[in-house]
């Protein structure tokens, strides 16, 4: 399954590469990330649970960057296995400066096998669509949060007081 798209964030390309690279920003707006543990530069064991149709499944596997280009590019290569089957993808990240705004093209492909494959391969794309588009909302209320100064949204828990 290949999924791509841009976003724009309101904050510089710095910023913004600084939050992509945070592991605990991406556990926070990553839609059921559960643990992401450094096991080395730029690789970490993660745990996500996710669910799909009537299938819910927990997957253990790795998550790697490579070839950095900081500020600028990276590309991610993920592998996870669990009780309702596997997946396994890689994607590229490329951040360009739109005055102070950040244009982020990201994408990607990858493979789901296995009964929760068997089960919601109908609802694949729109499920990946949709737990994108709930990490680029959380990205971008952390952005906006911090361009004025104050929590992005109630309830947020992002205030610095």
């Amino acid at each position: 399954m290949n999924l791509d798209g841009t976003n724009t964030l309101p904050a510089p390309v710095e910023t913004v590469w600084k939050t992509i690279n945070d592991p605990d920003a991406l556990r926070r707006c990553t839609p059921g990330l559960k643990e992401l543990k450094p096991t080395g530069p730029d690789s970490y064991q993660a745990t996500l649970s996710i669910g799909i149709a009537a299938v819910k499944g927990t997957y253990a596997g790795t998550l790697k960057i490579t070839d950095k280009q900081a500020p600028t590019h990276y590309k991610i290569v993920l592998e996870g296995t669990g009780g309702a089957g596997f997946m396994k993808g890689e994607g590229t990240v490329d951040l360009e400066a739109q005055g102070g705004e950040t244009l982020l093209r990201w994408a990607g492909d990858i493979q789901i096998g296995g009964l929760i494959a068997g089960v919601g391969q109908r609802m694949l794309g729109g499920v990946g669509k949709m737990l994108i588009g709930q990490f680029f909302k959380c990205l971008e209320q952390q952005f906006s949060g911090a361009a004025s100064g104050g929590p992005s949204s109630p309830g947020s828990g992002q205030g610095d007081r």
